[in-house]
C-alpha cells in the first residue's frame, strides 16, 4: 500500500472509502470520504484499489473524488444478488476468494469497483456468507434458517419494545384506552407484562417487559399491577399465588365427569361382607359452620361402668382407587386449600361434598377406631375395623359449646379429651395456646375478622379426639409393621413454659424454638404432641397424606395391596412441592384479606406486644389480629421484649404486603 492508493475499511459498522496520505511503520494516515483524517493499522484495510489519487490535487478535490468512487460502488451494489450467489455456492462449503465471487457477479473484466460492490453486499447482508477480508465461506442451510429466525425475532422484539412501550405510556397518561390497539398486539403485550409481574427474573419475557416498561417510564412493579387490572388481565383482588404456583382452581371436564359418574351410579356398599354394621350407633360430626366435606364422626357408648369411644373416618379409599385418574389428580393437588374468599378441593365436589361426605342420614363406608375406656377414662384397648356408619347429628362448634354442660354425650367426650390432653402434657407435649384469627369474606365483599378460641369446648374436644385417633392408628400400623406417613418431631430447642400455661408472648415465641416435624415411613416419637408415634389419617377427603395412610390401614385389614416403603418415599417426594405451595397460599391469602380489612381502619389504635429488638426496628405482635409487623426505633422510647404498648395503624397495603404502625 502506497500513498495515494484508495482503500476501504470498516468504521462504525459502515464501509468507508479513503485515500492513503502517509504510510509509516504499518500504520496508515487516511483521509476519508467524510473529510476526516484517521490513523489506522494496515491490517484493518478491507479492500485496496489500483486506482490512485494525486495528493497534490488538494484536500477538497480528493474528498469529492472519494465520494464519487463510493457513490459508484454503492450503485454497483444493487446489481449483486447475494442470495442467488449463495444458492450457487453453498454446496461448496469451502473458502472462496474475492476474485471468484466478483467474477460470478460481474462476468467479463471486473475491476476494483466491482470487488468493492461484492464486499459491500456481503457486509450489508451477513445472512449467507462469513467473510475474512478477501475470503468468503457460505453458511449452511441450517445456519441461514437460524439467522433468518434470529432476525425475525430481533425485529419482533424491536416492534414490541417500541409499540408496547408507547402503548403503556398512552394508557398510563389516559391518552389511550385499553382497546385502542390491534387485537393480536394487545394480547401479546398483556401476556408479556403478566408473565413479568408473576415471575420476575424467572419470566422468559423479563428482558422484553423491562424494555417496554423503561420506554414507558412506568414505575415498576408499583404501577404494573394497577395497569394489568385496568387491562382486565387481573381482578383488583387477584390471588397472584394461584397463578404463580400454577394451581388449578377447577377440575378438568374428564375428572368431573368421572367423579359425577361414580357418585351417580354408586348404589351399594360392599366389601365381601367384611364391614361391621354400626349404623345403629348415635354418630355426630362437629365442624365449622361453613363445612360441607365431613370426613370424621364421633360416637360414645356407656357399657356397664366403662365407655366405648368410636372415631369414624369415611373410607375414601373405597371409592377412589389407587392410581386411577381421580387419585392422580388428588396426588397432584396434595390437599384442599382453604382461603377467606375461596376453597379449592382436593377431590371434586360430587365426591368431597357428596359421595365421600358423612352427610346426616346417609350410609357410608368407614374405617372405625373403637376405643374401650375404663371408668376413669383410661384407654384399655382398641380395634380398627371396616364399618358401615350413618351420622345422626351434624353439629357446629357453636352447637357443642352451647351443649357443653348439658348433653351427657358431649360432657363425657369433653372429659375424655381433657384426660388425654393432660396425659400428653405430662409426657412432655408442647401446648401452644394462642387465639386463631378467622378472616371471612361475605358474598357482598364485607370482610369479617374474628378471634377463635381454640380452647373452646367444641374445638378442644374435636382436636384432642382426632389426635387420639391418629395416635391409635399410628400404633396399629406400627404393631403390624406397616409403613405409612409417620410424623415425628424432636424436642424443642428451648422451653419457655411448662404444661398449658404461659403468656401470649411466651406461647407465640415458643413457636420459634420448635423443631421441624419430619415425615418418614417408620414410627418415631413426636415430642411436640407427647406421643410415641403419630400419623394423620382423619381427613382423607382433604389431605393426600391422610388418604395414603388410610390405604395402609385398609391393607392391614386385607382390603387392598399396600404401598411399599419405596413407594411411600416416592409419593412424599411428589407431595413436597404442592404441600409447600398450599401452605404459602393459605398463609398469604389470609394475610392479604386481613390487610384489606386493616386498610379500612387506618388511624385505629391497637394493643401490641414487643417480641424482639432488631438493629433498626422492633418486631411486634398486634394482639387483636395475631400478626407481626415492624415498629421503627425512635429516640423517644426504649422497649424490651414482652412490653405491652399501644400503636396506631398508619399505612396498609394488602397488595404490597405493607403494614406500618407508629407508637402511641
Amino acid at each position: 500500500m502506497e500513498s495515494g492508493s484508495i482503500v476501504e475499511f470498516i468504521d462504525r459498522q459502515q464501509i468507508m472509502c479513503a485515500v492513503i496520505l502517509e504510510v509509516k511503520n504499518s500504520r496508515l494516515r487516511l483521509l476519508t470520504e467524510n473529510n476526516r483524517e484517521v490513523n489506522l493499522a494496515a491490517g484493518r484495510v478491507l479492500h485496496t484499489d489500483n486506482v490512485r489519487l494525486d495528493l497534490s490535487m488538494g484536500r477538497d478535490k480528493m474528498v469529492d473524488a472519494l465520494r464519487g468512487v463510493a457513490g459508484k460502488r454503492k450503485k454497483l451494489l444493487n446489481q449483486v444478488d447475494i442470495k442467488d450467489l449463495w444458492e450457487v455456492l453453498n454446496s461448496e462449503q469451502t473458502w472462496i476468494d474475492l476474485a471468484t465471487m466478483t467474477e460470478l457477479c460481474f462476468p467479463g473484466s471486473p475491476c476494483g469497483d466491482h470487488e468493492s460492490a461484492v464486499l459491500r453486499a456481503v457486509f450489508d447482508d451477513r445472512l449467507y456468507f462469513k467473510f475474512n477480508l478477501d475470503r468468503f465461506f457460505p453458511n449452511s442451510e441450517e445456519q441461514v434458517a437460524r439467522l433468518i429466525s434470529q432476525r425475525q425475532e430481533e425485529a419482533r422484539r424491536k416492534r414490541i419494545i417500541e409499540a408496547g412501550g408507547d402503548w403503556i405510556a398512552g394508557l398510563m397518561n389516559s391518552t389511550l384506552l385499553p382497546d385502542q390497539l390491534n387485537g393480536t398486539e394487545a394480547v401479546e403485550f398483556k401476556s408479556i407484562l403478566k408473565s413479568y409481574y408473576l415471575f420476575g427474573k424467572e419470566s422468559k419475557d423479563q428482558a422484553l417487559a423491562k424494555a417496554m416498561i423503561n420506554r414507558s417510564n412506568l414505575d415498576t412493579p408499583t404501577e404494573l399491577f394497577p395497569l394489568l387490572v385496568k387491562l382486565g388481565v387481573f381482578d383488583e383482588n387477584q390471588n397472584i399465588d394461584l397463578l404463580r404456583f400454577d394451581i388449578a382452581t377447577e377440575f378438568s371436564s374428564d375428572i368431573r365427569s368421572r367423579a359425577d359418574h361414580l357418585a351417580d351410579t354408586y348404589e351399594r356398599i360392599s366389601d365381601d361382607g367384611s364391614r361391621r354394621d354400626l349404623t345403629d350407633l348415635l354418630l355426630m360430626t362437629i365442624d365449622g359452620q361453613a363445612t360441607h366435606d365431613f370426613d370424621d364422626a364421633i360416637s360414645i357408648e356407656k357399657i356397664g361402668d366403662q365407655f366405648r369411644l368410636g372415631i369414624h373416618i369415611v373410607d375414601v379409599g373405597h371409592f377412589v382407587r389407587k392410581g386411577d385418574p381421580i387419585d392422580q389428580e388428588a396426588l397432584a393437588r396434595g390437599s384442599s386449600i382453604y382461603m377467606p374468599d375461596q376453597k379449592i378441593s382436593m377431590l371434586p365436589a360430587s365426591l368431597a361434598e357428596g359421595l365421600c361426605s358423612l352427610r346426616a342420614g346417609e350410609i357410608r363406608p368407614a374405617i372405625s377406631t373403637m376405643v374401650n375406656l375404663s371408668p376413669s377414662l383410661e384407654v384399655i384397648d382398641f380395634e380398627l375395623l371396616p364399618s358401615l356408619i350413618k351420622v345422626q347429628r351434624q353439629l357446629t362448634y357453636y352447637d357443642v359449646n352451647q351443649e357443653a354442660d348439658q348433653n351427657p354425650d358431649i360432657v363425657i367426650l369433653r372429659q375424655i379429651a381433657e384426660k388425654f390432653h393432660r396425659q400428653r402434657l405430662d409426657a412432655g407435649a408442647v401446648q401452644i395456646t394462642v387465639p386463631e384469627i378467622n378472616v371471612w369474606l361475605a358474598d357482598d365483599g364485607t370482610i369479617t375478622v374474628n378471634r377463635i378460641n381454640r380452647e373452646s369446648p367444641g374445638r378442644m374436644l374435636v382436636s384432642e379426639i382426632m389426635i387420639m385417633a391418629n395416635w391409635l392408628m399410628a400404633s396399629f400400623l406400627a404393631e403390624n409393621k406397616m409403613p405409612a406417613v409417620f410424623r415425628s418431631q424432636p424436642g424443642p430447642r428451648e422451653r419457655l413454659y411448662k404444661g398449658d400455661g404461659g403468656t401470649v408472648f411466651q406461647n407465640w415465641m415458643q413457636r420459634r424454638y420448635l423443631s421441624r416435624f419430619v415425615l418418614g415411613s417408620k414410627p418415631e416419637k413426636h415430642s411436640g404432641l407427647g406421643l410415641d408415634a403419630y400419623v394423620t389419617a382423619t381427613s382423607p377427603i382433604r389431605k393426600y397424606y391422610d388418604l395414603l395412610t388410610q390405604r395402609q390401614i385398609r391393607a392391614v385389614l386385607g382390603m387392598e395391596r399396600p404401598y411399599s416403603s419405596d413407594e411411600i418415599a416416592q409419593v412424599l417426594g411428589l407431595l413436597e412441592l404442592p404441600m409447600a405451595n398450599v401452605s404459602r397460599i393459605q398463609f398469604g391469602r389470609n394475610r392479604y384479606w386481613l390487610l384489606k380489612y386493616l386498610e379500612q381502619h387506618i388511624g385505629r389504635k391497637e394493643e401490641a406486644i414487643v417480641l424482639v429488638k432488631r438493629r433498626n426496628n422492633y418486631q411486634i405482635l398486634l394482639s387483636s389480629y395475631m400478626t407481626e409487623c415492624e415498629l421503627p426505633i425512635s429516640s423517644g422510647f426504649v422497649l424490651k421484649p414482652e412490653d405491652l404498648i399501644q400503636v396506631t395503624i398508619q399505612n396498609v397495603s394488602a397488595r404490597k404486603d405493607l403494614l406500618q404502625v407508629a407508637i402511641g
